[in-house]
């Protein structure tokens, strides 16, 4: 598939000419609506695989997508292989394409076990995700002996623990800690019929999804800072020996780690082979306060004025399309353009209108359009069918996302 942008070792933040020309290329469409500056999304999967370096490849993380075209269209480029899931019904339906599915999460779907047992084509293409034995006896009692080995991964905690585990810093997931604890559940799987050890994820959201560079106080970001420094050299030094044991037990096809926000550091790791992202294609709000690297913004999602409470405040119609996650500012959509715009502090984005104030809200009309960027990069296409594609200041294309072709998997 021919590209629209070059690679690019320093990516540039949102400026008025772009979006300028985005507005142009959509002023003929009625919001609520989804873009994708196609330029923006190339230049971004460059400086992903850029980032990478030549020994690790990048495992595209699906939810941060959420649209085959352009799951496609990352896939095809150097440097990427392979699908990171974050469900089994999702995972079937990209096997009947992809031949590498990883799914991040362990699943309890018994239609969905079912129908991967029942077809030996998928079973090859998918692997599941495990961190107990539990997981392992749910599986066989749901699908008993008669069925082809499933691939499994085992899900590495990549957590900061301190104070014996009184202290954990980083995402819940998984109650592999330690390399003996990873060792003992590789044994387990290896020994059991039915089973086969694929490879091991961990996934360090504490480093990878917490922007080094946050607004605020000057101390929290020196403290964050340093618990990044430490947390990184203690998984690394931990991870390398989980993987050791692990191999020890058999040796694994793969190997996992990192996010959008830690590509460079985790893929320096010797043990590493593979690195999950995807939410740097398209540079959701989330992504702006990293030192390190700025993705360019790529995906929106547009509204219409439809009030002028007065003649210093323009109203549009919805906008409260909040990120999940903790309740904070750092959630609620950006307002990209026109530039010059703030929300309200005491309203914000909300379900069926936000106002919005400053210089520009003088000269909006009705009518007028108003540009938003999600907090999170997939979530945008939860709430719309279609993305139009722009690319060289035209609408190029116009796609589904997953909602728009009938599937809601979370």
């Amino acid at each position: 598939m021919q590209q629209t942008a070059s690679a690019a070792s320093a990516l540039v933040p949102l400026n008025e000419v772009r979006m300028a020309q985005l507005d142009r290329a959509t002023e003929h469409l009625d919001p609520p609506f989804a873009v994708v500056d196609l330029d923006a999304f190339d230049a971004n999967a460059a400086d992903l695989a850029r980032r990478t370096g030549s020994r690790a490849t990048i495992r595209l993380a699906s939810k941060s997508v959420r649209s085959r075209h352009l799951i496609r269209r990352a896939l095809d480029r150097e440097g990427y292989r392979g699908i990171l899931a974050f469900t089994l019904p999702e995972a079937l339906w990209l096997a009947r394409e992809h031949e590498d599915v990883v799914i991040g999460y362990p699943t309890t779907d018994r239609t969905a076990l079912r129908q991967l047992a029942k077809d030996e084509r998928a079973a090859s293409r998918i692997t599941l995700m495990v961190d107990s034995v539990g997981q392992l006896d749910f599986m066989d009692a749901v699908l008993g002996e008669s069925r082809p080995d499933l691939r499994v991964c085992i899900d590495l905690d990549a957590s900061l623990e301190l104070a014996g585990g009184r202290l954990h810093l980083g995402p819940h997931r998984s109650p592999v800690h330690t390399p003996g604890q990873a060792a003992e559940l590789a044994r387990t799987i290896v020994a059991r019929p039915g089973f086969h050890l694929a490879g091991v994820m961990s996934y360090e959201g504490q480093i990878a999804g917490l922007g080094d560079n946050q607004p605020g106080s000057p101390l929290k970001r020196a403290a964050l800072r340093a618990m990044q420094r430490f947390s990184a050299r203690e998984l690394a030094e931990r991870r390398a020996a989980a993987i050791a044991a692990v191999e020890a037990v058999q040796p694994l096809e793969f190997v996992n780690g990192g996010g959008t926000g830690s590509i460079e550091q985790t893929a320096s790791e010797h043990v590493i082979t593979e690195v999950g992202a995807g939410s740097g294609l398209y540079g959701p709000g989330l992504f702006d306060f990293y030192r390190h690297f700025r993705p360019r913004p790529a995906a929106f999602f547009v509204m219409s004025v439809v009030r002028r409470p007065s003649d210093r405040i323009a109203t549009v119609l919805g906008g409260g399309w909040v990120a999940s996650g903790p309740h904070g500012k750092d959630r609620l959509p950006t307002l990209s353009w026109p530039r010059g715009l703030r929300m309200n502090p005491l309203e914000g984005a909300g379900e069926v209108q936000t106002p919005v104030l400053g210089r520009a809200a003088h000269g909006l009309r009705l009518g007028d359009h108003v540009w938003f960027r999600h907090a999170k990069a997939g979530e945008l296409c939860e709430r719309v069918n279609t993305l139009h594609l722009v690319a060289g200041g035209q609408i190029v294309d116009q796609v589904p996302t997953y909602r728009g072709e009938g599937h809601a998997f979370l």
